[in-house]
Parts: structure tokens; C-alpha cells; sequence
């Protein structure tokens, strides 16, 4: 049962068994009625009471769940209707406030989300996921269907891009109109519902994307909500001075006024609340603590933006301890990631700009010779606060492969998004992603080679999963390998990793990933980033002498046709008495061009070593 956490001063329209209890906020009206199906649209009909605060307050018996209304405003001589601020469902084709009633039945109420050190995130947009009928935009009952494939991918959550109302159709969801309400095209709010319920069943964590650096810009309900502003700006909702401005309009939410603030945080709860999700991922959270969304100063700080974030990720943690707090940023500021008791912002973790963009330069760039060791180095063992949880890792989210950029296959071979480098080279990326330190995260399509760029108007392409089975499968092999389903790569979901060779010569690199050393713990990967194969005695370190096995090798022809088998060919290296790279053992192993391996050991086949220190390789 709803106990209302996320909306403590009962605002919107409540829907109980003897009618509708409807509260608004519109400080400076001179009166507000409430207008709707149920009384024949006349404002006459149910004036509201004015309460203090500038709130408005009318109970109708009449009312019932399903019903259309609005509010209409009286501002002096003006006379204008407006949807509810708290609105949970907006209707898709008259874009008219729905009484809405959770009734909803959960049949996985008691999901956790695995530990956060496990987790592999996907994300996805509901509009182009999986299309829906006659080419239409995707709905919530479209990812249902493919929730099986997810998991035997070997995903355990998904992030969800935004689905709150906007206009039109097709979106990518961060101009939303209606904050509070999900859009009537995916499915409405319980269509959301039975996809996270859906979800937790097959015991896959549902994260949401959600927008508070702006709202709108178009057919904004809040604008002006009450007929009110000041500089022809945004009224009671918005800033209406210098701070206003933002990339997508001068629509910056107020952070300094104490109704807007909670409008904000009860957004926030509502979704974990009332829809069971797992986590929410907070977009530009530059553009909240500064107005031009940087590191800034004084004179570009938002205080009130900051404060805020604190509040809310407060009561997150309050209400809803073990849910996981995402901040995009993408300034590398390690206060976002710090706690609110230190000054922090206190998120649990956030995007990580230090990792994607040397990754995606290193191999989308033409010539081996512009590929730089010391910065993949820097992107591998980079890290907030000394937290390796405190970075989400990827190579593609719905960032990176639009806005003037695309997919990697894309950036790599233009004229070949198919072909043999921009295959060895995005998975490459990917390799990077599935074996470094934080939480891993792909972009719908990744694993089967989507190309282009991202757009709300293009579905995913699942035929392609069939012409690329062979590297869906690289894909879902690194990700058992990265969640150690086999029980012999434990050190890929450990804290510690230390890059112990570099080679920028011939563009090697080795590291070792490690939780608590030993066998079936300590991994090896090493990996090239040139063309050229190194086949004959190639020698690396390695922490413990003995055999290593090859537990994955990215140049395996079951991954492609074309691919070469370089690698060691007895599946294995044997360690010997010989220090190298800071070790007391060393191998020699083969590697394939820009390809991996990654090796670990079984029990009684290393021999003694001393323990890493992981204080220096934390």
C-alpha cells in the first residue's frame, strides 16, 4: 500500500471510494476552480478553497478514477486551464490530466538489487528498444518480451531513459512536459509497473533516468503556472532572473524556493515508492549545482542546486536504504560521490568521462601510433574518493553515440560498420569496460553491433542480432566472465586492479584485477591495441607462478569467421621463476591484434608468491 512517502502534502488528485480529493499549489491566483468530465467542464461547478501557502484545496464525491481534468486559474482579469503539476497520467491524445488510482498488484515485491559490485547495467529507450505495431514506438510490454534474452545476455538491471510525458510521440524523453506522469505512448504507469514487476522476476533491477536541470521546453504546463513571472520568464516553478538559463531554455527549475524543492523530492520518491524501481539516475547534474553547468565558482555556483541534491539523496537513503543513487555529471568531481555529511552530494556513484572518452579515442582513431597506453592506464586505474563502485564505465550510452558522435563501429569504420576492425575494435572497448574497475554499463544494441547514431526514430535492429550471434556471444561470455558465473574470475567484481605493464611501443598493456588474491581470484588481462599480432615470446608478469589458463581470448573464430585464434594455442601459459613487470613470475603469452586475454587459475596449480599489496594497487 502506497503510504504516500513520496507525497507527504497530499498534492495532485487522490483518488479513494467516495471521490476525488484535488490540492494545487498557485500562491498567486485569485481563484481556482477545478474543471473535468464530472461536472461538464465548468468552473462554477467546484470552486476550490484557498488554504494557506498558496495552496487550493476541493473535494468532489463525484469524481472517479479515469476521468479527465484540469484546473482552471484565475490570475485578475486572466482565465486560463492548466494540468495538474502532480498529474499521473497525462492523456496521450487530448494531453488532459487523468485521475489516476494505484491499484496495482505486485507479484515481485520483494526484489533487491544484487550487490552493486556485480552489477551489469543496459540501457535502453522504450521508444526504439523494440518497435512496436506497425512501426510504432516501442512500449513497455515490447521490453517484457526480450526481458529473457537480457538475462541470458547476462544483464542484471536496466536503466531506462526517461519515460515521463512529452509531446508528440516520439522523444527521447528529457523534454518532458509532465514530470509526475509516464507516457501514455509507452504504456502509462502501469504499464511501467508490470515491466519492473516483469523485471524483478527475472531478477533483473529497474533503474530510471529522471530530468531536474530543466523542464520542458515545449507545451510546459509549469510555465507560468499561475500566471505569474517576472522578466516574461517561467513564473512560480522556475528561476526568472540570469539563472534561468540552460542549453535547453531558460527553464531552470527554482532550487532556492521551499515548494519547488519539494516538488522535486517527491518526484524523486515517487518513483521508488510507488514503482518498486531499484535506483534513479539523475541527468546533468552540472546544470543543477552551476549555471553553466561546469566546475565553476562563486559567480556560476548554485548553492540551492547542491543543497538539494543533498536532500534528496538524504531521503533516498532514509526511506529506501539500497537503492543506488546515479549522478551524470561528467565533470570528474569527486564531491558528487562524496557523503552529504562531508559536504558531498551524496551519490552513490556517477558516469565516468575519464573513462569513455580515452577508450573511445584510443580505438576509433586510425593509426596505431595515436593510440596511447599511459591514457588507457589512466582510464583503468582512475577512481572517485578511492571507491572503485563510484564510476559507472562504458564505451556507449545515449550520450555518446549521438549529438554529432555515433556508435562505436560507427566512428571506427564508417564505410564498414560490419567489417573486421570496427568488430576487433569495439570489442576491444568493450573488453576494456567488462575487466576495469566500477560498474559496468552497454547501449541497447551494443552486443550485436548496432551502428549509426542514436535517434527517437530509429528501432534497434534485431536482425542484426542474428547476422552477429558470433559476437553477441563474445558479449555474453565477458559479461559471465565479469560476473564470475564460473566461479573462476572473482577478481573482476573486486576493488583492486594495478596495470603492471605498458608497453606504448608496441601498444600493450597488462593488468591485474584482484579481491582477495589467490586462485580463481587474481586475473590477468592482457591486451593489444595494434594491428599487428605478437605471436612468439611475448612476456608479461604474473602475480603467482603455475599454470594460467586462457579463460577468454577475443580473437577466437567462433566469435567471427575472420577472426585468427592468436593466442596461446594449449589454452594456457605456465608462469615461471623469472621476475618481469614487477612481479616474481613471468610467461609468455601470444596476442592477437587488437585483442584480449584473460587468464586466472584453478586451485593447487600456482605456486607460492607473496600477497600483493594492495594498498598500493588499490
Amino acid at each position: 500500500m502506497t503510504v504516500f512517502i513520496h507525497n507527504p502534502r497530499r498534492l495532485g488528485a487522490l483518488a479513494d471510494r467516495e471521490g476525488v480529493s484535488f490540492r494545487v499549489w498557485a500562491p498567486n491566483a485569485s481563484s481556482v476552480s477545478v474543471v473535468g468530465e464530472f461536472n461538464g467542464w465548468k468552473a462554477e461547478s467546484d470552486p476550490m478553497e484557498r488554504q494557506d501557502g498558496g495552496y487550493w484545496f476541493r473535494r468532489i464525491s463525484g469524481a472517479r478514477t479515469g476521468q479527465q481534468y484540469q484546473f482552471e486559474i484565475a490570475n485578475g482579469e486572466r482565465r486560463f486551464r492548466k494540468n495538474d503539476a502532480y498529474a499521473r497520467v497525462i492523456d496521450s491524445k487530448s494531453a488532459i490530466s487523468v485521475i489516476y488510482e494505484d491499484k496495482f498488484k505486485w507479484n515481485s515485491p520483494d526484489y533487491v538489487l544484487p550487490n552493486w559490485n556485480e552489477l551489469l547495467i543496459y540501457e535502453l529507450h522504450v521508444g526504439t528498444f523494440a518497435a512496436g505495431p506497425y512501426n510504432s514506438p516501442g512500449r513497455f510490454e515490447q521490453i517484457v518480451a526480450r526481458l529473457s534474452y537480457l538475462k541470458n545476455l547476462g544483464v542484471n538491471a536496466i536503466e531506462i531513459m526517461p519515460p515521463m510525458a512529452f509531446p508528440g510521440e516520439r522523444s527521447w524523453g528529457y523534454n518532458l512536459t509532465n514530470p509526475f506522469a509516464v507516457d501514455g505512448v509507452y504504456g502509462g504507469p502501469d504499464g511501467l509497473k508490470r515491466l519492473i514487476d516483469a523485471a524483478h522476476a527475472q531478477g533483473i533491477g529497474v533503474i530510471l533516468d529522471i530530468v531536474y536541470n530543466h523542464f520542458g521546453p515545449d507545451d510546459l504546463d509549469l510555465w507560468q503556472y499561475d500566471g505569474w513571472s517576472e522578466n516574461n520568464r517561467g513564473g512560480i516553478y522556475f528561476y526568472n532572473d540570469q539563472r534561468a538559463w540552460t542549453p535547453w531554455g531558460e527553464n531552470r527549475p527554482d532550487y532556492g524556493r521551499g515548494e519547488v524543492r519539494q516538488y522535486i523530492r517527491d518526484n524523486a520518491l515517487l518513483w521508488l515508492e510507488e514503482f518498486h524501481v531499484d535506483g534513479i539516475r539523475v541527468d546533468a547534474t552540472a546544470f543543477i549545482r552551476n549555471t553553466t553547468g561546469t566546475n565553476g565558482g562563486p559567480q556560476t555556483d548554485l548553492p540551492d542546486g547542491w543543497s538539494l541534491l543533498q536532500w534528496v539523496n538524504d531521503e533516498i537513503a532514509h526511506h529506501f536504504p539500497g537503492r543506488i543513487r546515479i549522478a551524470e555529471d561528467l565533470l570528474q568531481n569527486p564531491w558528487l560521490t562524496k557523503p552529504t555529511k562531508e559536504g558531498g552530494a551524496g551519490f552513490d556513484t556517477q558516469w565516468d568521462s575519464a573513462f569513455v572518452h580515452p577508450v573511445r579515442q584510443s580505438v576509433t582513431c586510425i593509426e596505431d601510433g595515436q593510440r596511447s597506453m599511459a591514457s588507457i592506464s589512466h582510464a583503468l586505474e582512475f577512481r572517485y574518493n578511492e571507491d572503485f563502485i563510484q564510476r559507472v564505465i562504458y564505451s556507449e550510452s545515449h550520450d555518446e553515440v549521438a549529438n554529432g558522435k555515433a556508435r562505436v563501429p560507427q566512428e571506427i569504420s564508417p564505410e564498414d560498420t560490419a567489417g573486421y576492425y570496427a568488430r576487433k575494435r569495439s570489442t576491444l572497448a568493450a573488453g576494456l569496460v567488462l575487466t576495469t574497475p566500477g560498474i559496468p554499463m552497454l547501449f541497447e544494441g551494443q552486443e550485436f553491433l548496432e551502428n549509426g547514431w542514436f535517434r527517437d526514430d530509429r528501432m534497434v535492429d534485431w536482425k542484426k542480432l542474428e547476422t552477429f550471434k558470433g559476437i553477441n556471444r563474445l558479449y555474453r561470455e565477458l559479461i559471465h566472465l565479469r560476473r564470475n558465473h564460473f566461479g573462476n574470475t572473482r577478481g573482476l567484481t573486486g576493488p583492486f586492479i594495478h596495470v603492471h605493464h605498458l608497453n606504448d611501443h608496441e601498444k600493450v598493456i597488462a593488468f591485474h584485477r584482484w579481491a582477495e588474491g589467490g586462485a580463481k581470484d587474481d586475473v590477468i588481462v592482457a591486451a593489444s591495441f595494434s594491428h599487428q599480432p605478437l605471436t612468439e615470446n611475448y612476456r608479461i608478469g604474473f602475480p603467482h607462478g603455475g599454470r594460467w589458463i586462457i579463460r577468454f581470448n577475443s580473437d577466437w573464430k567462433g566469435y567471427s569467421s575472420d577472426f585468427n585464434d592468436v593466442g596461446n594455442p594449449e589454452g594456457h601459459v605456465r608462469a615461471e621463476k623469472q621476475p618481469y613487470d614487477g612481479f616474481d613470475y613471468s610467461g609468455t603469452v601470444a596476442l592477437p591484434p587488437y585483442g584480449f586475454l584473460i587468464f586466472s587459475q584453478e586451485e593447487n596449480e600456482a605456486e607460492e608468491a607473496p600477497a600483493p599489496n594492495q594498498e598500493a594497487s588499490a
